[in-house]
Protein backbone atom coordinates (compact mmCIF):
# COMPACT_ATOMS: atom_id res chain seq x y z
CA UNK A 1 0.00 0.00 0.00
CA UNK A 2 1.53 3.27 -0.56
CA UNK A 3 0.40 7.01 0.99
CA UNK A 4 -0.01 10.18 -1.32
CA UNK A 5 0.70 13.08 0.47
CA UNK A 6 -0.78 16.21 -1.25
CA UNK A 7 0.50 19.67 -0.08
CA UNK A 8 -2.08 22.46 -0.49
CA UNK A 9 -0.87 25.29 -2.29
CA UNK A 10 -2.36 27.54 0.55
CA UNK A 11 -0.80 25.75 3.42
CA UNK A 12 2.93 26.12 4.19
CA UNK A 13 5.08 23.24 4.40
CA UNK A 14 6.84 21.62 7.76
CA UNK A 15 9.50 23.62 8.61
CA UNK A 16 12.97 21.50 8.55
CA UNK A 17 15.73 23.06 11.29
CA UNK A 18 19.13 21.62 10.35
CA UNK A 19 22.14 23.11 12.41
CA UNK A 20 25.66 22.85 11.12
CA UNK A 21 29.15 23.57 12.52
CA UNK A 22 30.67 27.20 11.87
CA UNK A 23 33.39 25.63 10.48
CA UNK A 24 30.88 24.78 7.29
CA UNK A 25 30.02 28.42 7.07
CA UNK A 26 33.66 29.67 7.01
CA UNK A 27 34.86 27.00 5.21
CA UNK A 28 32.32 27.78 2.23
CA UNK A 29 32.90 31.31 1.67
CA UNK A 30 29.34 32.10 1.51
CA UNK A 31 26.64 33.77 3.31
CA UNK A 32 24.37 31.99 5.98
CA UNK A 33 21.28 32.37 3.27
CA UNK A 34 23.59 30.97 0.81
CA UNK A 35 24.75 28.28 2.55
CA UNK A 36 21.35 27.53 3.91
CA UNK A 37 20.01 27.59 0.35
CA UNK A 38 22.97 25.44 -1.05
CA UNK A 39 22.17 22.52 1.41
CA UNK A 40 18.72 22.71 0.55
CA UNK A 41 18.96 22.34 -3.24
CA UNK A 42 21.83 19.11 -2.19
CA UNK A 43 18.65 17.32 -0.05
CA UNK A 44 16.70 18.45 -3.37
CA UNK A 45 18.87 16.96 -5.84
CA UNK A 46 19.58 13.79 -3.49
CA UNK A 47 15.47 13.41 -3.11
CA UNK A 48 15.06 13.91 -6.61
CA UNK A 49 17.57 11.30 -7.72
CA UNK A 50 16.38 8.80 -4.80
CA UNK A 51 12.74 9.45 -6.84
CA UNK A 52 11.58 10.59 -3.39
CA UNK A 53 10.29 13.99 -4.97
CA UNK A 54 8.95 14.66 -8.39
CA UNK A 55 10.97 17.02 -10.37
CA UNK A 56 8.43 19.80 -9.41
CA UNK A 57 8.26 19.23 -6.11
CA UNK A 58 11.98 18.82 -5.27
CA UNK A 59 12.54 22.45 -7.73
CA UNK A 60 10.05 23.89 -5.47
CA UNK A 61 11.62 22.19 -2.24
CA UNK A 62 14.37 24.44 -2.52
CA UNK A 63 12.87 27.59 -3.49
CA UNK A 64 13.56 27.33 -7.35
CA UNK A 65 11.80 27.07 -11.16
CA UNK A 66 12.03 23.73 -12.66
CA UNK A 67 14.52 24.97 -15.24
CA UNK A 68 16.52 26.18 -12.59
CA UNK A 69 16.29 23.37 -10.75
CA UNK A 70 17.45 21.35 -13.74
CA UNK A 71 20.37 23.44 -14.69
CA UNK A 72 21.48 22.60 -11.42
CA UNK A 73 20.90 18.99 -11.45
CA UNK A 74 23.08 19.13 -14.90
CA UNK A 75 26.05 20.81 -13.07
CA UNK A 76 25.92 18.12 -11.07
CA UNK A 77 25.51 15.56 -13.46
CA UNK A 78 22.32 14.43 -12.60
CA UNK A 79 20.21 13.25 -15.04
CA UNK A 80 16.99 14.75 -14.97
CA UNK A 81 15.16 11.44 -16.74
CA UNK A 82 16.05 8.52 -14.99
CA UNK A 83 14.92 5.45 -16.50
CA UNK A 84 15.58 1.73 -15.41
CA UNK A 85 17.05 -0.80 -18.60
CA UNK A 86 13.21 -2.40 -18.79
CA UNK A 87 11.90 1.33 -19.46
CA UNK A 88 14.38 2.24 -21.74
CA UNK A 89 13.96 -1.41 -23.39
CA UNK A 90 10.29 -0.13 -23.75
CA UNK A 91 11.13 3.16 -25.32
CA UNK A 92 13.18 1.95 -27.90
CA UNK A 93 11.18 -1.06 -28.66
CA UNK A 94 9.75 -0.71 -32.65
CA UNK A 95 5.96 -1.33 -32.01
Amino acid sequence: MTAEFRQSRNEPMPALSLSYPDDLLITSGKSPQALEAELAFLLAAKLFELRRLSLGKAAAFCHMNKLQFMYELGRLQIPIINLDDDQIADELRDD
